[in-house]
């Protein structure tokens, strides 16, 4: 029998037709729901952590409460008592003073080291890395070594002012030094963050206009302040609104330096907070309301920045 003939009997095979694509609207439908379920999550965070904190605080400044009994709503009594105490105005004028120290010095500071970085050539990448080694430090660890240094007798700093022959100082036992001893720590402590936002923003300035402005004879200075500052105005003012809402929520440092002291010079807005929630007996409710205040002055800030942000893109 003739191969070919029985090959010729056999059947076509079916072809087999390309999978299905699926239709556009589909796709979309599926990078939605990818989407929204990244967002669900980061939402659900949102909330848990931060959302449902402020809803908390709100209502325990209405309530005087253990955390286990049954708690009691006492209207404004809280806001009373944190407003009749004798540290209350002591602690925003400190506040007040640490804000106003911390961002001048962690404002200026930084964007003046960015500009220095900025024209660097040599050594760019091992200086920056200098100069943000203290924000991956734990804020912990960064607070004891500045203990060691401020230690009235073999401290750094007084061994620095006793070779150039000067007296010592009692850093953090004096009313006159205690606080601008705390500013020095969390401008230290905080530097790295704002000089890398300050220089992302310096090199996305075109060059042309540094050079337009040599050609015009302007000095350093004056390019600074005629080039460098508005073309970096939006950035500024972003990072003097979080400067102001972070350095007024300081804790860190007076809890761990000072204690409050000398004779309450140290003592802040959160530093009180949680005196009245961990030190006076569990007075929570006056915690959260003194927590309510500062959140109201953070929130006129934050808006405040907001306007000017909006006139500034306008």
């Amino acid at each position: 029998m003739d191969t070919s003939t029985v090959q010729a009997k056999r059947p076509p095979r079916p072809r087999r037709r390309p999978p299905a694509r699926p239709s556009r609207h589909g796709r979309t439908l599926r990078t939605n729901i990818t989407a929204y379920g990244f967002l669900c999550a980061a939402l659900f965070c949102f909330a848990l952590f931060a959302w449902w904190p402020i809803i908390r605080q709100l209502v325990l400044s209405f309530q005087e409460t253990n955390l286990v009994d049954e708690p009691t709503w006492v209207g404004l009594d809280n806001f009373r008592t944190v407003v009749e105490d004798p540290a209350f105005g002591q602690a925003w004028k400190n506040t007040f003073a640490f804000t106003f120290l911390a961002v001048l010095c962690g404002y200026v500071i930084p964007f003046a080291v960015a500009i220095v970085l900025n024209e660097l050539r040599h050594a760019r990448g091992y200086l920056r890395f200098v100069v943000y080694l203290p924000v991956m430090l734990p804020p912990i660890v960064s607070v004891l070594l500045f203990r060691w240094f401020y230690d009235p007798g073999p401290g750094l700093f007084n061994q620095i002012l006793d070779f150039v022959g000067l007296p010592g100082l009692s850093w953090l036992d004096s009313t006159d030094t205690a606080l601008i001893s705390l500013v020095i720590v969390s401008t230290w402590m905080n530097m790295g963050s704002g000089v890398l936002i300050y220089l992302a923003a310096l090199q996305n300035i075109p060059g042309d206009l540094y050079e337009a402005a040599e050609l015009d004879g302007a000095g350093i200075f004056k390019r600074i302040w005629n080039v460098t500052v508005p073309q970096t105005r939006l950035i500024l003012l972003l990072m003097l609104m979080l400067q102001i809402v972070a350095t007024m929520q300081v804790f860190i440092e007076p809890y761990m330096l000072t204690g409050g002291g000398p004779e309450n010079a140290t003592v802040t807005v959160a530093f009180l907070m949680y005196q009245y929630a961990f030190v006076y007996g569990g007075n929570y409710g006056a915690g959260s309301a003194l927590g309510v205040m500062l959140m109201i002055v953070l929130l006129a800030v934050a808006a405040v920045q907001l306007r000017l942000t909006r006139d500034e893109k306008r």
